[in-house]
Order: C-alpha cells, then sequence, then structure tokens
C-alpha cells in the first residue's frame, strides 16, 4: 500500500460543489497502480503520523506550492509564493517518521525539497536568480522538457541509466544539501535535480515529475521496495503482482 500526500484545497469545484478538498492528480495514482501498487490518500495532517504510517509500506510525497522558508530559516524571496505552512508541517513530521523507520519514499519535485528541509537542507526560493532564465517552469501549466545527467554510482542511476529526458515544472530548487544526502542528477544549467539516501531502503527524491513521463522506473522501484518493505526483506512468489 502507497500513500500519496496531497494537496488541500480550500476551494475545488465539481458538480454544483464549491468545498474544501483533499486532491492529488490522477497521473501519480494511475503510475503507482501501474507499477503494481495500491493508493492511500495521505492529506496534510500533524495528527496520526505513526498511525499513517502503520497503514502504509511505502510513500510518495508528491508536488504542489512553495515551501514556507520559515522551516529554514529564512525570510520569503519575493517569488516565493502560495505557501501551505500546514501541508509543510504535516508532509515535515511524516517524512522524518518515515525515514527513521526506514519506510520506501519517492519524492517528486516539491516532495524533494520537503526531503532536502526534513534533513535540515535549504532551498534555492527563485532559480532564475542563480541560472538567468526560466526554463525549469517557462510557462504555467506546462511542463518543461529538457535533460538530466545522472551519476551512475547511485539508485537513481541504476534505474534511469547516466542521462534521461525529464519534464520539469519548478522555480524553486535545493541550496544546502541536507544530512545524510548525496547528489544524484543534474540539468545542464548545473541545477541540482535528485538526490537520495543512500544508506536507506529506497529513499529518493527529484525535482522533475515522474508521473509525467513515459518512463515509469522510478514507481517500480517505490512498488518494488516497498514489497520488500511489508515482507520483511524478502519477495515471495504471493506479494509479486501487488503491494495492498
Amino acid at each position: 500500500m502507497i500513500g500519496i500526500t496531497s494537496y488541500a484545497e480550500p476551494s475545488v469545484r465539481w458538480g454544483v460543489w464549491d468545498v474544501p478538498a483533499a486532491v492529488i492528480p490522477l497521473a501519480y495514482v494511475r503510475q503507482v497502480e501501474a507499477a503494481g501498487g495500491r493508493v492511500l490518500l495521505v492529506p496534510p495532517s500533524e495528527e496520526g503520523v505513526d498511525e499513517t504510517l502503520d497503514a502504509l509500506d511505502g510513500i510518495l510525497f508528491s508536488g504542489g506550492s512553495d515551501l514556507d522558508p520559515a522551516e529554514y530559516g529564512q525570510d520569503a524571496h519575493p517569488e516565493t509564493n502560495g505557501t501551505r505552512p500546514d501541508r509543510d508541517r504535516g508532509e515535515l513530521a511524516l517524512l522524518r517518521a518515515a525515514l527513521d523507520r526506514d519506510i520506501p519514499v519517492l519524492a517528486v519535485c516539491r516532495g524533494s525539497q520537503v526531503l532536502n528541509v526534513a534533513r535540515g537542507g535549504d532551498l534555492v526560493q527563485h532559480l532564475p536568480d542563480v541560472v538567468g532564465d526560466e526554463k525549469h517552469k517557462h510557462t504555467p501549466g506546462v511542463f518543461a522538457d529538457h535533460a538530466v545527467d545522472v551519476k551512475k554510482e547511485t539508485r537513481l542511476g541504476s534505474l534511469l541509466g547516466d542521462r534521461a529526458p525529464v519534464k520539469s515544472h519548478h522555480h524553486q530548487g535545493v541550496g544546502r544539501v541536507g544530512e545524510g544526502l548525496v547528489e544524484s542528477a543534474w540539468a545542464e544549467d548545473g541545477t541540482l535535480e535528485a538526490l537520495e539516501d543512500p544508506d536507506k531502503r529506497f529513499a529518493v527524491g527529484v525535482l522533475w515529475h515522474p508521473e509525467e513521463g513515459e518512463d515509469a522506473a522510478l514507481f517500480r522501484a517505490l512498488v518494488d521496495a516497498a514489497r520488500h518493505h511489508r515482507d520483511g526483506g524478502t519477495t515471495t512468489a504471493a506479494s509479486a503482482t501487488t503491494v495492498a
């Protein structure tokens, strides 16, 4: 069973309704299901972290809005916006607890930033100030296509090889890398695009959006690691089709 962290939106419309709702893009769900997993939605909450993790074999930290820079000791940049401090607090607590229990983690876009901050790292609040352009998020609502160079001697390298096409939509990035994390992929402009904890069963963060791409290797790896976690490190024929 794979948990996916959700957005908590104050106003979501469908039919005649306009209500607060916990939502995630369906692409995340379909990728996990295609990899053999089953999904539980994990709305933002600081309560019940241990009970939530008791129900999960792995967890995917999804994309979303900018983190509150107070979480990593900075004042807000003029371009930092849409922060959701309640989601930040809930996901930071959940991610730290998941790592403590060695529950497999895949962290996507904002999720990779949560991973870094959870380990004491910080963020670059506006990448155009560093790289000189907005090619990582050139058009609102449209993913930017580019390639990343991957370090071979990493978990990510074993999954993607030394170069991979990706889809991005972000204006923030990883600054100081958190404790225990290693860098594993970079964009051509030098932006750090992925990091991981080599001492965990599976703890990988990518700044791009693999759910929008055609390569499902990261989702298969998450589900496989979750299956091993559930089975105590072993794989059996009975567990070879789904994590539930």
